[in-house]
């Protein structure tokens, strides 16, 4: 079995830097790899530990993700680091096993219609889908952790409200077919505090022992309080990205992840060790202006600058 409290240790806050996957999915240009490396390699010695490198997708239609397996090794030689793609399809899983990724993500939209749009697949073939990905991960030599990201958790842009129920009843779905992890994804920034707590401590019951998480966007100015939120109720895994980068492909007024530098921030004031440097974080953003000139970085502690040292607390 996969070593899931080893990566993701019981109690300890876990930042997600997903920029490399899904910060680049709709950018018009991306860093070269060499800048990608960079990136990676900075973040890493400025203390955070998890990042998703990106997609197993066809090189020719999805040329950003081109060079995924180097990172996947790059990830691997970085000490304490911990690698993860997202696989969309068997094949994509066949793919990202055999490059010794240590973790894989699989999605579906708790609403039809967004599962349609982004998977070209009805819900009930992805569930089929999930289920096949995750026993033949179990299969191999080195299982990886599994993963589960719910789309659309907390509304969805194509079909409205859904329902907190069907929410959880494809975790518990999830959960029963092996997946270590679920995550809650507010895709479109539809949520807010109070929705994230419900949500939350639905999960949190269901979960029970094993791991779970949230993917905030910020689409709507809320996606701050709503991690703040999920920490109050127990999540210990975040999602976020170096800058804000971000979108959804099958929902265009979907802006940026939450800011990883303002979310670090926040879980520092609100108690939380990241072990992360501030600084030397909020610098990264330099290969980021470097790689992709064109594209607008957003966070309010970088364009503020970090608090004087000292005073009360």
């Amino acid at each position: 079995m996969a070593d899931v409290a080893r990566i993701y240790p019981p109690g300890r806050v876990s930042l997600r830097e997903v920029g490399l996957r899904d910060g680049l999915q709709m950018v018009a240009q991306w860093p070269t790899t060499r800048g990608k490396l960079e990136w990676l390699r900075r973040e890493h010695a400025a203390g955070l530990r998890h990042f998703e490198l990106g997609t197993f997708l066809p090189k020719q239609r999805y040329p950003q993700f081109a060079d995924i397996k180097e990172l996947v090794k790059e990830a691997a030689r970085l000490v304490g680091a911990h690698g993860s793609a997202l696989v969309p399809n068997l094949r994509g899983a066949e793919d990202a096993l055999a490059s010794g990724v240590e973790e894989i993500h699989c999605v579906i939209s708790a609403s039809e219609a967004h599962n349609l749009a982004n998977l070209n697949r009805t819900q009930e073939e992805t569930l089929r889908g999930i289920g096949e990905i995750i026993a033949l991960a179990r299969q191999a030599e080195r299982p990886p952790v599994v993963g589960v990201g719910i789309a659309m958790s907390f509304g969805c842009s194509i079909s409205g409200p859904v329902d907190p129920e069907t929410v959880l009843g494809l975790a518990g779905l999830c959960y029963g077919m092996g997946a270590d992890i679920v995550a809650l994804a507010d895709t479109v920034g539809h949520a807010g505090p109070r929705q994230v707590e419900h949500l939350v401590r639905g999960i949190r019951r269901l979960a029970g022992d094993r791991p779970f998480g949230v993917h905030l966007h910020d689409t709507r100015g809320l996606g701050l309080a709503n991690a703040a939120a999920a920490l109050h109720e127990g999540v210990r895994m975040l999602d976020a990205s170096l800058g804000g980068l971000g979108g959804c492909p099958a929902a265009r007024t979907a802006t940026g992840n939450i800011v990883m530098e303002d979310l670090v921030f926040l879980c520092e004031k609100s108690g939380f060790d990241t072990g992360i440097d501030l600084e030397a974080l909020i610098s990264v953003r330099e290969v980021l202006e470097r790689e992709m000139p064109g594209e607008p970085l957003h966070g309010a502690l970088a364009r503020a600058g970090l608090p004087k040292a000292g005073g009360a607390p």
